[in-house]
Formats: structure tokens, sequence, C-alpha cells
């Protein structure tokens, strides 16, 4: 569904409050993927979320939306260390999750997305919710 220009207006504000938080800004740091860095993919991400889930009826844009920016919020260079090395897909989106809990404050259901947005290499955390299946798409799109 299209949104209006209140609700357009609203995403953006949200999406200005976490791209000039400084603890956000911490994932500039953090190498990804092709040259690029945690901060600027995640909020490539988001922005393709909110276009894809205009698809949709009934999504929670909000949750979609700060999910996405912070589904990556792990603040570490997993290629430094073999061991973090072995396991990163599986276990950042949990890490991320509770980090973003800590430093930002997330509500559950923006955690539940962070944690399914690596399915089906985390086969486990299978997501249930639109908003979990337009982040783990959009992701997979722009990672690869």
């Amino acid at each position: 569904m299209k949104l209006s220009a209140e609700e357009k207006a609203h995403l953006e504000e949200l999406y200005q409050k976490y791209l000039h938080d400084d603890k956000v800004k911490r994932m500039i740091e953090v190498p990804m993927h092709r040259g690029s860095n945690c901060f600027l993919h995640s909020f490539r991400v988001a922005r393709l979320c909110i276009k894809r889930a205009q698809r949709h009826k009934h999504v929670n844009y909000e949750v979609l939306l700060v999910g996405a920016i912070l589904h990556d919020y792990y603040l570490y260079d997993w290629r430094k260390n073999r061991e973090l090395r072995k396991k990163h897909g599986h276990n950042h989106p949990m890490i991320a999750a509770r980090k973003a809990k800590e430093d930002v404050g997330i509500s559950d259901e923006v955690s539940k997305i962070i944690e399914t947005h690596m399915w089906p290499i985390n086969f486990r955390k299978f997501p249930k919710t639109k908003e979990a299946r337009i982040l783990m798409n959009a992701d997979t799109d722009i990672a690869t």
C-alpha cells in the first residue's frame, strides 16, 4: 500500500534519527560486502525494505525500518578472528539484536526480525512475520 505523506515524513524522521545516532555510526568502522561497511549496507537495506513493503498490506513500517537499520549491529570485524569467522552467519543476528537492545532499546518485535534475517543459513530462526521476510530478502539482495 502506498504511504501517506504523513507516514513518509514519520519514517524519514526515524531514518534520520538513526542515521545521525553516534552509537549507530559505529557501524561505519565495520567492513562489509564489496568494500562497503555495515552502516552503508544497513541503510541501503532499510530503503529497499520500505520500497518493497509498499507492495504489501498491513506492514509495521516502523518495526521494519528499525530492524533493517540495526540488523547487522554486531560491531566487530568477523574477518579478523578465525573463531568468529566460523559461525558469523549463524551468530551475528543474535549478537546484533542483543547489542541493539542494550545500546538503542529496541522492542522485542524488532529483535525478532533481526534474529531471523539470516534464514536459511540459520535454519532454526525462521522469519515468521511479513516484516522479517521483507528484511531477509532485501538483505540478501543488497549483499549479493
